[in-house]
């Protein structure tokens, strides 16, 4: 299945793809798919690899989607390999490589910046490898299917969800936006601006993205917006739960923290407590688990020489050719429903409600 060239989006019908998996190894399968469990399917014939980004955008890669995607593969039956670049984009090509010399048919990358990920498809494409996207879109790449969540319905919960937050009063809004590498970097913010930009009693007073997602590098950011704002600043758009902490540790030097609504994303466990405590006024939950398994399911249909299931297509801006796409459903949580996520399994009670957040988390019914 190859990109097509069209001018028109196709609207996107999110919708969820579950795997009843369990388990997981660290190491990954190499043994030829037979760690699995019976899954009631026939066992894939390729082998897998995947690539995730990083340790320091979001501790999800490591500690969510990695063990999701063991427990799929491994009831599956299908072999593969999973490592990580910690932020390289030539150590992502060098894993790439390698992969290619073992054997893998199927090759899912979340990458770096588009330049360095589309030379690692054309590459695979070459190989007779096939590729996917995985949470963000690889621009001018060769992927034959996208897997993510609707990323520009994230950036409307968080512009929502900050409106939300300050009310109907004037404000000044500094967004603290993602890597400018990262296309759903643009799209949040295209989405946060699509909501807060139609309010004319908010004035954006600073913008900036954050290369490589960097939390320290956000801080530094934010302190220099907040000073050019002379400190007038009402409410804060930051594009996750990192670049959100790095915002309320600048406010609570200024002893702002709690009084200034920030936004965020991943519904880490430290996005978590900061909306419990008051100094996060939102975050959006994203189940790495279920794109996880979502990729899955594509990976495996193309392990086994099959066309997988898609919810519509994806417009690749740099050439206008539309990406078969699985998207998923993405969830504002705010102080009241921050329990979904800990029912859902993204994160644990006892990792929320560590320490001084255990009165806070009874407070709001987690238990």
């Amino acid at each position: 299945m190859k990109r097509k060239h069209s001018l028109v989006l196709v609207p996107l019908v999110a919708s969820a793809m579950f795997l009843s998996a369990c388990g997981s190894d660290d190491s990954g399968n190499d043994s030829g798919g037979d760690s699995g469990g019976d899954s009631g399917s026939s066992e894939a014939q390729g082998k897998i690899g995947v690539i995730l980004p990083d340790t320091e955008s979001s501790v999800r890669w490591e500690s969510a989607d990695r063990p999701a995607l063991e427990a799929a593969f491994d009831e599956a039956g299908v072999e593969y390999e999973i490592q990580n670049a910690e932020g390289d984009a030539e150590k992502m090509t060098q894993i790439a490589d390698t992969m290619i010399g073992n054997g893998v048919t199927v090759l899912a990358i979340v990458n770096l910046d588009s330049e360095s990920g589309a030379a690692i498809q054309e590459k695979a494409t070459s190989q007779g490898v096939s590729t996917i996207d995985y949470d963000r879109l690889t621009l001018g790449g060769d992927a034959e299917y996208y897997v993510s969540f609707d990323n520009t319905v994230v950036g409307e919960l968080q512009g929502q969800g900050l409106a939300d937050c300050l009310g109907d009063k004037d404000a000044n809004i500094v967004y603290l936006n993602g890597s400018p590498t990262d296309n759903n970097a643009t799209l949040f913010a295209e989405g946060a601006h699509s909501v807060l930009d139609e309010m004319s009693n908010y004035k954006v007073v600073g913008e900036q993205a954050v290369p490589d997602w960097d939390n320290e590098e956000a801080a530094t950011i934010f302190q220099q917006l907040y000073t050019a704002a002379d400190g007038k600043v009402d409410g804060v758009l930051a594009a996750n739960d990192g670049l959100g902490g790095a915002a309320i540790s600048i406010l609570e030097g200024a002893g702002q923290a709690g009084k200034v609504p920030v936004t965020g994303q991943d519904a880490t466990v430290e996005g978590l407590q900061n909306v419990l405590a008051g100094t996060q006024c939102m975050t959006v939950y994203k189940s790495a688990t279920q794109e996880a398994e979502a990729l899955a399911d594509v990976a495996i249909a193309l392990a086994n020489g099959e066309e997988a299931e898609t919810t519509g297509t994806t417009v690749d801006s740099s050439d206008d050719s539309e990406v078969p796409s699985i998207l998923l459903t993405p969830q504002a949580i705010t102080k009241d429903n921050v329990g979904d996520v800990i029912d859902d399994g993204g994160q644990k009670a006892e990792d929320v409600c560590a320490g001084d957040f255990a009165k806070l988390c009874e407070e709001a019914g987690i238990g």
